[in-house]
């Protein structure tokens, strides 16, 4: 009687860390789903402003068409997208673009001094920056998933309710390095 009662205490036991660990990984894939939500939602302002801008500074930057109708191809192609990974790889593009874009209307003192264009900027300016802060939050949010999907003993339970590993948002390496303004203006 003794060995059934440590028997059944020992499968309640495992029976709650099993409970535990499986509402553990729910809420953390909930919090990375939470947290790409918020991504998107700066995504959009940036995709909502992105025509704005085009047809603000078209009439300025010969030069730059083609650049802004790269922005404009894959703002719609990002907007169309139902993947993670290629909506996270199409936006780091748009962003090193839209970089091109900021040190070009540097060079055009009117385009500089019209106040549109600098409220566009300056809008630009602050969406990119909740952007990457939104991108480190849903970064570290992966982070802590995929550790926990990928760490003993969380990873057996994880395994067993088929949990998958999130992809990261990250920077492609040329948008980490500072645009070059003579690139620019060589057309």
């Amino acid at each position: 009687m003794n060995g059934t009662l440590i028997f059944v205490a020992i499968l309640v036991v495992l029976l709650f860390w099993l409970i535990s660990v499986y509402n553990d990984l729910i809420a953390k894939r909930n919090q990375v789903k939470n947290i790409r939500a918020g991504v998107f939602t700066q995504l959009k302002k940036r995709y909502d402003l992105i025509p704005n801008l085009v047809s603000t500074v078209k009439e300025y930057l010969t030069h730059e068409r083609e650049v802004l109708t790269k922005v404009t191809e894959l703002r719609s192609r990002a907007i169309n997208s139902h993947d993670n990974k290629e909506t996270f790889d199409l936006n780091s593009q748009i962003s090193k673009l839209l970089g091109n874009i900021q040190v070009a209307i540097e060079a055009y003192p009117d385009l500089k001094a019209n106040e549109n264009v600098m409220h566009l900027q300056a809008t630009l300016i602050e969406i990119e920056e909740q952007i990457s802060a939104a991108r480190r939050a849903y970064n570290s949010s992966v982070m802590v998933y995929n550790n926990t999907i990928e760490m003993f003993p969380s990873n057996i339970i994880a395994n067993f309710f088929k949990f998958k590993k999130d992809a990261f948002f990250e920077i492609e390496k040329d948008e980490q390095t500072s645009p070059n303004v003579s690139e620019l203006f060589k057309k």
